[in-house]
C-alpha cells in the first residue's frame, strides 16, 4: 500500500484528538482482520488516554482469545460515546448493530466494495488487509505500535492472506510483517493460533461438511447446516475456516461454502483457489447476492432455504466461470 495521504492524516489526527469516548465496531461473524483491526485501533486509543469501547455483537471467537486486550471486547456498548469508528466493514449494515443506520465518524477498510459510509473514510483496496492500512497509518497518526498492537495487526494480515497464500501478497507486505516482528509481534504464535490450530468441535464440524463435498468443472462446494453445527458443538456462526481446506483442493478454481444461519438466512463464502491468474473476481459473484468482498475472497448473506439457495449459488457461480478454460482430466 504505502501511499500515505498526508491531508487525510491531518484530518483524522484532528478528529481523534477531539474524541474522548470512542466506540470501535466491526462486521458480524468477525474474522481475524476484523478482530485484529478492532484491537489495534482500540488499544492504540486506550494507550493515548481515550475511553474506548470495542464491540463485536457476535462476541469474540475462542481462537482469538490469545491476543492481549481481547478480554476488553464486549458485545454491546455499556456507556456513552462521542465518536464511532468502523473497521474492516464494507458497509455499516454489516456490523449488524443498532448503529447500522447512523453515519459513522471514521471508516477504515480495504474492501473493494466499500460504500464510503462515514464522515471520514480511510479506504484502500490495494491493501491485503485493513490491518496493513493500520500498520502504515497508526505511527503517522502519532500512535506507537506496541507488542499487543503488533500481534493484532499480524493476526489481520496472516488471516486475510490465508497464511500469505493470496496472490496480492508481495515483498512490501512481507517487509511490513518483519517490521511488526521487530516491534515485538510473535508471528509463529499468531500463525499457529489463527491458521493451523483447530478445536475438536471445529474438526467435527469440518467432518460434516467434507462428507458432502462436491466438485464439477473447477467448482468445489459443500454446505453446513444448523443441525450439524449443533451436533458438533461448534459455538460460532461461521464455517470454522473449512473454506481454506476447500480452496486448497487440486484443480479447483472456485470454492464455495454455504452455512445455514438462524432466522432463515444462509451465509455464502467464495474463495479463488490456487495461485494461477484466471481473470475471475469472486466479489462480482457475491454482489449478485447482495454481498461483496475482494477479488479472491467474498461473501453474502441470503434469506432462504439452504437447498434452494445452494441451487442458485451453484448456477450463478458456474455461469460466472464460463469463460475460464474447463479442466481437462482434472488439470486446468
Amino acid at each position: 500500500m504505502k501511499e500515505i495521504d498526508h491531508e487525510l492524516i491531518s484530518i483524522i489526527r484532528d478528529q481523534l484528538g477531539h474524541a474522548r469516548q470512542v466506540l470501535v465496531i466491526t462486521h458480524q461473524r468477525p474474522d481475524g482482520d476484523a478482530i485484529g483491526s478492532l484491537l489495534a485501533v482500540g488499544l492504540a486509543l486506550r494507550t493515548a488516554g481515550k475511553d474506548v469501547q470495542m464491540v463485536i455483537k457476535d462476541g469474540l471467537p475462542e481462537n482469538f482469545r490469545f491476543l492481549e486486550g481481547s478480554e476488553l471486547i464486549i458485545t454491546e456498548p455499556v456507556r456513552d460515546y462521542d465518536q464511532v469508528i468502523v473497521v474492516d466493514s464494507a458497509e455499516i449494515e454489516r456490523t449488524n448493530t443498532e448503529l447500522d443506520h447512523i453515519i459513522a465518524d471514521l471508516n477504515i477498510d480495504h474492501h473493494k466494495t466499500n460504500t464510503y459510509f462515514a464522515r471520514v473514510n480511510l479506504v484502500s483496496n490495494a491493501a491485503v488487509a485493513t490491518s496493513e492500512i493500520l500498520a502504515d497509518y497508526l505511527p503517522e497518526l502519532g500512535y506507537p505500535i506496541t507488542k499487543p498492537i503488533a500481534d493484532a495487526l499480524l493476526t489481520g494480515i496472516v488471516t486475510d492472506t490465508i497464511g500469505f497464500r493470496t496472490t496480492n501478497v508481495n515483498s512490501r507486505v512481507l517487509r511490513l510483517v518483519a517490521s511488526l516482528m521487530d516491534l515485538g509481534g510473535n508471528l509463529p504464535e499468531v500463525y499457529y493460533k489463527t491458521v493451523v490450530e483447530q478445536t475438536f468441535a471445529s474438526a467435527l464440524y469440518w467432518g460434516a461438511g467434507l462428507a458432502k463435498i462436491k466438485m464439477e468443472d473447477g467448482l468445489v462446494w459443500t454446505t453446513l447446516s444448523l443441525s450439524e453445527r449443533r451436533s458438533a458443538g461448534y459455538p460460532s456462526r461461521d464455517d470454522a475456516d473449512l473454506i481454506k481446506v476447500l480452496s486448497a483442493i487440486e484443480a479447483a478454481i472456485i470454492a464455495v461454502i454455504l452455512t445455514e444461519q438462524t432466522e432463515g438466512y444462509v451465509k455464502i463464502s467464495w474463495r479463488l483457489c490456487g495461485s494461477a491468474e484466471t481473470g475471475l473476481d469472486v466479489s462480482d459473484i457475491a454482489k449478485k447476492f447482495g454481498g461483496g468482498g475482494h477479488k479472491a475472497a467474498a461473501g453474502a448473506d441470503v434469506k432462504g432455504n439452504l437447498s434452494d439457495v445452494l441451487k442458485k449459488v451453484i448456477a450463478v457461480t458456474k455461469a460466472s466461470m464460463s469463460f475460464v478454460n474447463e479442466p481437462v482430466n482434472g488439470v486446468r
